[in-house]
């Protein structure tokens, strides 16, 4: 971006903010690349919103625009963990849904860069995003602005695209349906200081094999600290992806080396990996078990 002062700058004018995001996405050209997406291909996909708002809604709040997360709740896959809002394509509802971004007062119909009136796979996954966060927040579609995309992440673990969509939200009340645990928010500061980053080492326990335990698996991830008054949050993974790429886009922002930061711990039980690919009867690390 330039130095410091154009940073701060821009966190305190939320409209040169969201004008500099629309820019910086329309040239990316990212939504011409969903233009002849197979419907094979978005049956199978993931839409996640972006959130930013001024932080609990408030301009005065003086923490400036946040990031807005849901952390899933106990009763969901991956428990615990902060991500965005959105899931996978209902197909005939969001096709459906989808005819309506079409009209007028719609987001997709006040964003500048849209190429096309037409319902398109960009119409289907932001179609997909919106009720998905209605269904988990209460999320109002008529108050949320659409911005642009970020670039696709791809999911190994559960064998999913992800089409992660940057959206402004008016000020409004958002609450939290059995799926989410309760709503976050995150400082855009928070985010772009390097002093609140560390390595994140989840960890599974093995499972009993004639009487002997299996080794624990482990990998390190870089991760993100938010500490409030509910506690500490750690935002890693997927989620952490699309942010850094979001930071890089707008702010020219990148994350310290992990190699020497701080580790923080987490135990994921058999709840949390309900359905995953990562097995911890195969935990092995250097031919031995990591504890």
């Amino acid at each position: 971006m330039g130095n410091k002062n154009s940073t701060t700058a821009l966190l305190e004018n939320p409209r040169a903010l969201k004008e500099r995001i629309q820019r910086q996405f329309g040239v990316s050209g990212l939504q011409d690349e969903m233009i002849d997406m197979p419907a094979a291909e978005l049956k199978n996909a993931s839409a996640v919103l972006f959130l930013l708002s001024h932080c609990d809604g408030r301009r005065d709040d003086g923490r400036g625009p946040c990031v807005i997360l849901n952390k899933r709740s106990a009763q969901v896959r991956q428990g615990g963990d902060l991500c965005c809002p959105g899931g996978g394509i209902s197909w005939r509802t969001d096709r459906f849904l989808a005819k309506l971004l079409n009209l007028p007062g719609s987001p997709l119909r006040r964003w500048p860069w849209r190429r096309r009136p037409h319902v398109g796979a960009l119409n289907v996954l932001l179609a997909a995003g919106l009720r998905e966060s209605w269904e988990e927040m209460r999320l109002n579609p008529l108050r949320f602005d659409f911005l642009g995309l970020l670039p696709q992440q791809h999911l190994v673990m559960f064998d999913r695209v992800i089409y992660p969509m940057v959206g402004w939200v008016s000020s409004q009340q958002l609450t939290p349906n059995w799926e989410v645990e309760r709503i976050v928010h995150v400082p855009l500061r928070e985010l772009l200081d390097r002093q609140r980053y560390g390595r994140f080492r989840p960890m599974v326990a093995g499972t009993p094999v004639e009487g002997n335990v299996q080794p624990l698996r482990y990998d390190d991830f870089p991760c993100f600290m938010h500490q409030d008054e509910q506690g500490m949050e750690m935002l890693w993974g997927a989620t952490y992806r699309i942010t850094q790429s979001f930071l890089s886009l707008v702010f020219d922002f990148s994350p310290p080396d992990t190699n020497h930061l701080p580790l923080a711990h987490r135990h994921l039980d058999d709840s949390y990996l309900n359905g995953s690919r990562w097995h911890p009867a195969s935990a092995y690390r250097n031919g031995k078990a990591d504890w």
